[in-house]
């Protein structure tokens, strides 16, 4: 008597109904590792720093941690976007200062409305990054040739706008509250129940969406585990941020414009377009994508980014100098999104890698300061985690190639 064959083809054909593990060990083989190795070396980070000072993970110092690391979070947004082109953006510091100047300026020296002020920035920002893309697509220039020099003319840029004094405090309430004001813990548990309530509308739609297309239903485990892990994440971060002072308003701006981007690349034709270039350029202008206006469009963004990220960097620190948007914070930014899983040749990264990255970053830092580590040490184990997270890239592009040859 034979054995029935039609569990076997339907796990084959429903790959939510395969253990968990097994679709890991997938996912490694063909070398795309995914979150894992960041997530792993993550709890490292945070094990180790915890073994040496009982603070770390004290509800006081997350929430610093979270709140110093939203700057990089919202600037790193963007370069995961122009990585993903296969291009590179060596201005977003320099633009994020310069825009932050003017924002600044406008609020304390002309006494121009906060909101209007901040909008001016973002704009400047966008025109700033359509400047470039324009120089890249239409003289055919290299973009580290162009954000190389924009890094060089828009710092000057950002000493001529402040002038002789140098610094310009920043006071207004509407500013300092972006990274400066908490919610309360009720509007924190209601974050946090609507990300719960979202996987699983999510969830809904994707087991209804199987259905209308004939296919088997999918696994309800792996369903609902998919369903109820942001969710569940955001309650831990709620309930730690609540310990202190409530979740900052901060930290909501930089993890709602990942998940914004997250939607952008993954759910877009936009993003889906991005994605593909980055793979293969000719192959994406031979499938009829316009390339070129979709790399425009991708430095507009970038920029744009840039701005906001200065912004929120301007409420935090209360003032915009001569030093803003300068020391590590370009490095940091391409740093945390590299590390966070997104590739240096393109075609493959996530929006979440640039939060994931500055984690890694952010812990690092952090953590060495508890101890009071010397700066030297400090940037050179954050270059030995940049060079690993390059190598692992490398090599899983390389498992790739070799693969499909």
């Amino acid at each position: 008597m034979s054995r029935p064959v039609a569990p076997v083809v339907q796990r084959a054909a429903d790959p939510d109904s395969g253990v968990l593990a097994t679709r890991l060990r997938h996912r490694l083989a063909s070398g795309d590792p995914g979150p894992v190795p960041v997530l792993v070396g993550l709890a490292l980070i945070w094990v180790v720093f915890q073994s040496a000072n009982p603070r770390f993970l004290s509800p006081l110092n997350l929430t610093n941690l979270m709140l110093q690391i939203s700057t990089i979070v919202v600037i790193s947004v963007g370069v995961v976007l122009v990585l993903l082109l296969g291009e590179i953006d060596l201005s977003v510091g320099a633009v994020s200062g310069l825009c932050a100047a003017v924002m600044a300026v406008l609020v304390a020296k002309h006494g121009v409305d906060a909101p209007v002020a901040i909008l001016v920035a973002l704009v400047l920002g966008a025109g700033v990054g359509g400047l470039h893309g324009v120089w890249i697509t239409r003289f055919g220039v290299p973009s580290f040739v162009v954000t190389l020099a924009g890094l060089l003319a828009w710092q000057g840029a950002l000493l001529y706008v402040l002038g002789g004094t140098g610094t310009v405090a920043v006071a207004d309430r509407a500013i300092t509250r972006l990274a400066g004001a908490f919610c309360d813990a009720a509007l924190g548990w209601g974050l946090a129940a609507a990300v719960l309530a979202a996987g699983l509308l999510a969830a809904r739609r994707r087991r209804r969406g199987r259905a209308e297309a004939g296919l088997a239903p999918a696994a309800t485990g792996p369903l609902l585990a998919r369903a109820l892990l942001p969710g569940v994440v955001v309650a831990g971060a709620v309930a730690v941020f609540n310990s202190d002072r409530g979740v900052p308003v901060g930290v909501v701006i930089s993890v709602g414009v990942v998940a914004a981007f997250d939607f952008l690349v993954t759910r877009t034709r936009f993003g889906r377009h991005v994605v593909a270039i980055g793979g293969n350029a000719e192959a994406a202008r031979r499938a009829g994508i316009r390339v070129e206006s979709v790399r425009l469009a991708t430095f507009v963004i970038a920029s744009t980014m840039a701005a906001a990220g200065g912004v929120l960097a301007a409420s935090r620190v209360l003032a915009v100098s001569q030093s803003s948007g300068t020391g590590d914070l370009l490095l940091n930014a391409i740093a945390a999104a590299v590390i966070g899983g997104t590739s240096l040749f393109g075609g493959r990264g996530s929006a979440w890698s640039a939060l994931l990255g500055a984690l890694v970053i952010g812990s690092i830092s952090n953590g060495m300061d508890l101890m009071s580590v010397p700066s030297w040490v400090k940037y050179m184990v954050t270059g030995a985690v940049l060079l690993a997270a390059t190598t692992v890239d490398a090599s899983a592009r390389r498992r790739r190639a070799s693969a499909t040859a």
